[in-house]
């Protein structure tokens, strides 16, 4: 198993436990950049998709909601590679 198979498996695994890291490297994968960092916001873009702003904020972490969104992501991108 590479080292982002890894990480895929742990996103999907642990999600409450994530880190903005990352996310930040599951996003570069499929394409995104990281545009801006506003306080606890982080805006990711890629070309042809919608922004991806994802609030982070200290213990609790990343939300539900938006680990439900970069799932999505990560389905519609490897649908896209079949």
């Amino acid at each position: 198993m590479s080292k982002f198979e890894k990480l895929i498996n742990d996103f999907y695994n642990l999600s409450n436990d994530i880190r903005i890291d990352e996310i930040k490297k599951i996003l570069v994968y499929y394409g995104y950049t990281l545009s801006s960092i506003k306080g606890s916001h982080f805006t990711f873009r890629k070309n042809g998709e919608n922004p991806i702003t994802i609030p982070v904020h200290g213990k609790t972490g990343i939300k539900k909601k938006y680990i439900d969104e970069i799932k999505k992501i990560i389905e519609k991108e490897n649908e896209k590679n079949e």
